[in-house]
């Protein structure tokens, strides 16, 4: 048996990161992204910036002050307003929401998805935190990350 793939495996491979990609793009037609200097800029103006990087990755590489931290599985039902489990931030389909991960490929399709259900204005930052970081942006380091939020009744 041969090491390499059979050529119809590699094929579906290579068809699955091309689905992706594309997935990935058109994702990103929608939205406007933003620089990490113009992300901090836009939040010190009153935008939201949301945090969907797994607790590893914040305790590993700090939390960024004053976002909001929301799980990607939880996001869409913490942010539409109409929601049961939406925060008490969630009050308008109009704000500003910014969403960061790690490296700016999950928070794109998430920005994405939060525009599909009506809040139009959501976008992610180029670069995710890695590109936060090297922009030389406030981090925070703690013993213990901040906690995910949760629909509080």
């Amino acid at each position: 048996m041969s090491a390499s793939l059979p050529d119809r495996e590699v094929m579906a491979v290579v068809s699955a990161t091309d689905a992706l990609d594309l997935l990935l793009q058109r994702a990103r037609t929608r939205l406007d992204r933003l620089h990490p200097v113009e992300a901090a800029a836009e939040v010190a103006s009153g935008a939201r910036l949301v945090d969907t990087r797994p607790e590893f990755q914040r305790r590993a590489d700090g939390d960024i002050p004053g976002a909001i931290v929301i799980e990607r599985n939880h996001l869409e039902w913490r942010l539409h307003p109409e929601s049961e489990g939406a925060i008490s931030e969630a009050t308008d389909l109009n704000l500003r929401w910014l969403v960061i991960c790690d490296e700016g490929y999950s928070s794109s399709l998430a920005a994405a998805t939060l525009r599909l259900i009506g809040l139009r204005r959501a976008t992610d930052v180029l670069g995710g935190f890695r590109a936060w970081r090297a922009a030389g942006l406030p981090i925070e380091r703690r013993v213990t990350p901040v906690s995910p939020r949760l629909y509080a009744p």
